[in-house]
């Protein structure tokens, strides 16, 4: 019966006694390890980052050769020539934005209201023209 245990259980046996309430075998080096494993880790992670630095620099320099090879910009150039383009004042262009249009110009919601009142009083009798200029 104990053969059918044990294989039934595998390696569990010793770890069946912290489960049940023992005492954990403490490992005197462990902090030391933890901290070998973590060092191991940032210097991985460095290195790593540091690798794929060297890559994007080789891909940039392959991509600035395309450039230069077929007279092409990079995308940062484009948008910042486009927005100079937006923000420069078109002398023989039909639209613009709507801020450029200047002060006095265009349409002023209270200039129609009062030509309409003045339409409108035109066309009253003249006791009902004197009640609305009061």
């Amino acid at each position: 019966m104990d053969f059918v245990m044990k294989q039934a259980l595998g390696g569990a046996t010793k770890d069946m006694g912290k489960m049940l309430g023992g005492e954990e075998e403490k490992d005197p080096d462990a902090q030391k390890k933890e901290e070998e494993r973590q060092e191991a880790l940032r210097q991985q992670e460095e290195e790593r980052k540091a690798k794929h630095a060297r890559m994007e620099a080789e891909r940039e320099k392959v991509r600035q050769q395309i450039r230069d090879k077929y007279g092409l910009k990079k995308k940062e150039e484009k948008e910042a020539e486009e927005k100079a383009a937006m923000e420069q004042p078109c002398e023989g262009s039909l639209t613009r934005p709507k801020k450029a249009i200047p002060v006095g110009c265009g349409d002023d919601d209270e200039e129609e209201e009062e030509s309409i009142l003045d339409t409108v009083l035109k066309y009253l009798p003249g006791p009902l023209q004197d009640m609305f200029k009061k």
